[in-house]
């Protein structure tokens, strides 16, 4: 978290640093892959249709992109 997250950026205060460790929990759980789980999420999200439209969405202010395919 400290690599990926906390070096990139200036936290101000407590309530701060409190707001960003939820976001990137949220997006470690719910987006990011994991190698012990094959490459899997911990949160299965359902299966898009495949010819959608990739979007990116920017995550902690651009630090981090998560991708999903448009309905």
């Amino acid at each position: 978290m400290r690599q990926e997250c906390l070096d990139l950026l200036l936290v101000v205060s407590r309530r701060h640093l409190e707001r960003i460790l939820r976001r990137y929990v949220r997006h470690y759980n719910a987006a990011r892959p994991h190698r012990g789980l094959s490459l899997m999420m911990p949160i299965a999200r359902s299966e898009p249709n495949v010819d959608a439209v990739v979007r990116r969405h920017s995550v902690l202010g651009g630090i981090i992109h998560e991708y999903e395919r448009a309905a």
